[in-house]
């Protein structure tokens, strides 16, 4: 049974590396939605003050520049929303991809000859991760993202409201919300690679 666990743990490790792969595509997209956020607050700012008449001085006197000018910022904020949505589509992509990938892993354990038992799933094999090890790394990975992607959609959504209403201190708590990814705890995330990975890094 030894072996064959130790080719399970293999099969997991080799998951894990894909995890690794949706994660790097998760960074791109973070910085991708911060720069989307930052491009849509500063429209959100100007918005404010174009609404104000008494910041055209002499151009109050050119018929219709503010609602120009009005109309040509929300077609620009618009346009970024619709690509903020998409960003978001993708991180949810990636979400489901690491749930298919920890329905995989369950699947890995319960599809076998010998379904192991609750002392198999906990035993070592040298210095690899248990089979508990690997299925308790994959459900954290994909908890954490799926916690961070409803979050990000309630800033998103936030800042469609904020459009209306702007608030500069309201927009800069709800960027440092995306910047800071408060759910994805980037020390434990590290642990839970170590774990998996402890003969590599042996």
């Amino acid at each position: 049974m030894a072996l064959t666990m130790e080719a399970m743990v293999k099969k997991f490790q080799s998951k894990f590396r894909k995890v690794r792969e949706e994660m790097n595509q998760w960074n791109e997209l973070q910085s991708c939605l911060i720069s989307q956020f930052r491009n849509a607050s500063y429209i959100v700012e100007r918005l404010e003050v174009l609404q104000n008449s008494h910041n055209y001085g002499v151009l109050k006197c050119v018929s219709g520049v503010r609602e120009a000018l009005l109309a040509k910022q929300i077609e620009s904020l618009v346009n970024i929303l619709v690509s903020m949505k998409k960003t978001l589509e993708d991180f949810h992509c990636v979400v489901l991809s690491l749930e298919k990938i920890h329905r995989e892993g369950r699947q890995l354990v319960k599809g076998g000859s010998s379904r192991p038992t609750i002392k198999q799933l906990q035993q070592r094999v040298g210095i690899k991760p248990t089979l508990n090890d690997c299925l308790d790394g994959l459900l954290f990975l994909h908890e954490i993202h799926n916690s961070e992607y409803l979050l990000k959609s309630s800033v998103v959504s936030a800042l469609s409201a904020m459009a209306l209403k702007p608030s500069a201190s309201d927009l800069g708590a709800l960027q440092q919300l995306l910047v800071d990814q408060p759910n994805l705890l980037t020390e434990e995330v590290q642990f839970v690679f170590d774990v998996i990975f402890a003969e590599e890094l042996s």
